[in-house]
């Protein structure tokens, strides 16, 4: 699959870009007890992640560059949150495993796909519903320093199992896509 400049260099993209840099500046605020500073460069990451799926839809900007390259930074955001708050919550582990493992199985599958099909799958509700759960779980943990154990594991808990739920369901969509086009 070939890109053009046109289809890297857009506003959306760019968008991405800034998430990715973002996360060198919010592990080092996080690293020098800049709870506050941190939670308002991770809330800025995630309006990025916003605007950018806003704009890329409303201004004809989507592509398949972008459908590849925002989950990218998304990822890489919440699993570089999530190892920063493993130092402090032990049971981030859980979330931070499952990441890892569903999205692999996501790139490898997705990939397959792409090969297969041609198509590149964007992301669907369950999807973007994760990343809304993860991002509050990861701001609530970074500004409640005194969080409630239980609290603290009940929302961690939630998200696992949305995560879950999305695993399963672009697992499904995925080796759905390989099959039909295996039957071509």
């Amino acid at each position: 699959m070939r890109f053009n400049k046109q289809q890297i260099l857009t506003i959306p993209n760019l968008l991405s870009l800034l998430r990715l840099l973002m996360i060198p500046l919010f592990i080092y605020l996080y690293l020098h007890g800049h709870d506050g500073w941190t939670a308002f460069v991770l809330i800025l990451s995630g309006v990025t992640d916003v605007v950018d799926g806003y704009i890329a839809r409303h201004f004809n900007q989507v592509s398949d560059f972008g459908k590849a390259f925002d989950p990218i930074a998304d990822k890489l955001t919440q699993a570089a949150m999530l190892l920063c708050l493993l130092s402090r919550h032990r049971l981030m582990i859980v979330p931070l495993l499952l990441l890892a493992v569903k999205d692999v199985f996501n790139a490898v599958s997705g990939l397959l796909v792409i090969r297969r099909t041609g198509v590149v799958l964007g992301a669907e509700w369950h999807g973007k519903l994760t990343t809304v759960l993860l991002y509050g779980m990861m701001i609530l943990h970074v500004v409640w320093q005194d969080i409630p154990r239980w609290t603290s594991n009940m929302l961690n808990a939630f998200c696992v199992a949305m995560m879950l739920v999305s695993f399963v369901l672009y697992a499904r969509r995925n080796i759905r896509a390989i099959r039909s086009a295996n039957k071509e």
